[in-house]
């Protein structure tokens, strides 16, 4: 694949891996121009550019194979410290992408439809039962318990534009002290909670969980932690699903021990 866009841009421009899970990304290097480069992104890239979101959009081509290739600035910069995602900048970041009426719309024209709690368990049950991995690993049948107990409290809840993976990985931080949200490969229309799940989680002591929803713009009370916890649930079993699909073993197990941890706190703590 390199060789291939190589040949299109032409042979002053090197192109070299930018790492991921997918491997379509890449950096190219020209003198002193450096450009981030992506494999068959969806046009939403567009979108986000113009609404500041992620790095300016340069280009974009149609290779001869028919990929489309990406090409955005390159940022001067560096990934947010884990300590960082509990910064206003990303609690505002994520109320601009949740209220903004422009990228949903947009979203929904390129065909996203609204997913349900209810479809999703359905989708991930059955490629559990295919591959057989709610045979295999108690946790997982454990966590479908779960998932199945605490369905009713995902029911009736604004739809609104998500990323779906917030890590600190994917926030970039400019020079001038801009953050821009990359890898908006999983993105969706759902419960915003599935996005700010992720970040109180695994980024905001539980001490401050209050006081953070409160500057997002919502209140903290059990049926939203029950909400949450059925979104975290469902992120892990499902990327235990993905990684098994991949055949990579590793990363199932690393998976298992975080549902093994969620599926007792849930036993103890949500579901009483």
């Amino acid at each position: 694949m390199v060789n291939s866009i190589e040949q299109e841009l032409g042979k002053e421009w090197s192109i070299s891996p930018a790492g991921g899970l997918t491997g379509d990304a890449y950096i190219a290097t020209k003198d002193n121009q450096r450009l981030f480069l992506k494999r068959n992104s969806s046009p939403f890239l567009a979108v986000l550019s113009a609404e500041g979101i992620v790095p300016k959009l340069i280009w974009t081509k149609r290779m001869q194979n028919g990929d489309v290739i990406t090409a955005q600035e390159w940022l001067e910069g560096r990934k947010l410290e884990p300590e960082e995602m509990k910064s206003p900048q990303v609690t505002n970041l994520l109320r601009r992408i949740h209220h903004s009426s422009e990228l949903l719309y947009m979203l929904m024209r390129l065909g996203k439809k609204a997913e349900s709690a209810e479809e999703n368990y359905d989708q991930l049950k059955a490629e559990l039962d295919k591959n057989n991995l709610s045979e295999r690993y108690a946790a997982v049948r454990f966590a479908l318990v779960h998932l199945q107990q605490l369905l009713p409290v995902t029911r009736g809840q604004k739809q609104v534009v998500c990323h779906c993976d917030l890590n600190h990985n994917n926030i970039l931080k400019d020079k001038h002290g801009e953050i821009y949200l990359i890898d908006w490969d999983n993105a969706t229309i759902a419960d915003p909670i599935i996005d700010f799940a992720m970040v109180l989680k695994w980024y905001v002591p539980e001490s401050d969980w209050a006081e953070w929803l409160r500057k997002y713009g919502v209140s903290l009370d059990s049926q939203l932690i029950k909400r949450m916890y059925w979104y975290l649930l469902f992120n892990t079993v499902h990327y235990i699903s993905w990684h098994a699909t991949r055949h990579e073993y590793d990363k199932v197990r690393e998976r298992l021990q975080a549902l093994q941890k969620l599926n007792e706190y849930i036993a103890t703590h949500i579901i009483k």
